[in-house]
């Protein structure tokens, strides 16, 4: 007998031989749909589930969520969905009639349920960062790879016009050759105030608390102070400012320059307290250069919070300065990349006139779907060659925050730093007792 999921990957196998047209819109009935399934219910969670059910192509039929009172409006909008509190019962008795998932949650559960899919044969979109730790993002991107599964990282503005016209217009060299990036958003997802001493909350009926935990290790339940949304803030559940708004910040330079791993990374901002990411953080990043770099190297940093970029270009941008973006400092000019929004290219007298070229529309949500039934489209942030080495490079400046002002030499291939034995004890991360997986064993 022929499954919905083993149609869809023959379908796959044989588009990747055929010439591009559509193979999977020809005839398909509303059973050849992608059946689909959401880790999360609310927030992002529920902005991904939308917008995937939106094509016409994809059907939610089964949620996870911990949190009751996080329900509603997915019950309303998809009444026949069928329910579970635990990721793990959803995937025992769910993958065999699912075709994909998004993985919504907090961070710390990114890399435990994103590979526990995969494993069972699942194509996922994945929540950026990709996962919490260095290890568990290689991970990832190595299981996407092994797997061949149809992978999208949340970094949905990767697909815009907008971000493609940077690259474009960097590789087009437009203000000549880079010779540095700067990039900064002026959010404050950290929290330099210690946790609460001896505080202890009734944890909500309708809320499971340690399924929230997940791998992470046990301690009380404080209202308001994880959950919903102020996670981020927390060092073992959320990965700061940078985390959340890095892995976007930073694709318009993957896009443009084409570069990957980084040489080394120096945290110059502040540094996190015993349980909580800074704010204000600044880092600087040193790449190895290529063809659309003036040198050898090419120096990126970042910046957020109430740091801001050199005041040289804030004087340039004026009112047009935007609360986040990128910058990219060239031989002929300057490239403003404001963030999810139009590249503009400075001084202004010398670009008057500018004509932006054309370029055809994607849809980062539309290209997982098709690529999951065997549309000739590789999705833009897969994990393997986009994906993971971006988060790789938003962690390794989270990591370096612990060491203020010191210079991490970093080793990509060996995911170690070669210059410190103490930055290294932070690429992985223990798991609680009874949620070890052996895919993300050090």
């Amino acid at each position: 007998m022929q499954t919905r999921r083993n149609f869809l990957r023959k379908t796959a196998v044989t588009a990747a031989t055929l010439p591009l047209f559509n193979i999977a819109r020809a005839g398909t009935s509303a059973n050849g749909k992608v059946q689909h399934a959401s880790f999360g219910a609310d927030g992002m969670a529920y902005a991904d589930l939308k917008t995937l059910s939106a094509n016409p192509n994809l059907q939610l039929t089964a949620i996870a969520e911990v949190d009751d009172r996080r329900l509603a409006k997915v019950k309303a909008e998809f009444p026949d969905i069928r329910v579970y509190k635990d990721w793990r019962d959803l995937l025992e008795k769910e993958s065999d009639k699912l075709d994909s998932v998004n993985v919504s949650t907090p961070d710390h559960m990114h890399a435990p349920i994103g590979i526990s899919a995969m494993r069972k044969g699942l194509n996922v979109y994945g929540q950026k960062p990709l996962a919490q730790t260095l290890f568990e993002t290689r991970r990832m991107a190595e299981i996407a790879k092994e797997t061949g599964l149809v992978t999208q990282m949340g970094t949905q503005l990767t697909s815009t016009t907008y971000e493609r016209l940077t690259a474009r217009l960097i590789q087009d060299g437009v203000v000549g050759k880079v010779k540095e990036v700067h990039m900064f958003s002026h959010k404050t997802w950290g929290d330099p105030e210690p946790k609460p001493e001896g505080r202890k909350d009734p944890v909500p009926a309708e809320f499971d608390w340690d399924l929230w935990l997940g791998v992470a290790a046990e301690r009380d339940y404080i209202e308001n102070y994880y959950h919903p949304g102020e996670w981020r803030k927390r060092l073992d559940f959320g990965t700061g400012t940078l985390g959340d708004m890095g892995c976007h910040i930073y694709s318009p330079m993957f896009q443009a320059l084409g570069v990957r791993a980084p040489l080394s990374v120096k945290s110059t901002g502040q540094q996190p307290n015993a349980t909580n990411w800074a704010i204000d953080e600044a880092f600087e990043y040193i790449f190895p250069g290529n063809d659309l770099t003036a040198g050898e190297t090419v120096k990126v940093t970042w910046t957020d919070g109430s740091l801001r970029p050199p005041a040289k270009f804030l004087e340039m941008f004026g009112e047009k300065m935007p609360n986040q973006g990128s910058i990219f400092v060239g031989t002929e000019g300057v490239l403003l990349q404001p963030h999810g929004q139009l590249p503009v290219p400075y001084p202004r007298d010398k670009f008057k006139g500018f004509r932006y070229p054309k370029l055809k529309p994607r849809n980062h949500y539309e290209d997982f779907v098709s690529a999951i039934r065997g549309e000739k489209v590789k999705p833009l942030a897969d994990f393997h060659d986009y994906g993971g080495p971006l988060t790789e490079t938003v962690l390794l400046g989270a990591l370096a925050s612990r060491f203020p002002n010191e210079l991490l030499e970093w080793d990509a291939a060996k995911l170690r730093f070669t210059n410190s034995e103490e930055a290294n004890k932070f690429i992985t991360r223990s798991y609680r007792k009874g949620w070890e997986l052996k895919d993300l064993q050090a």
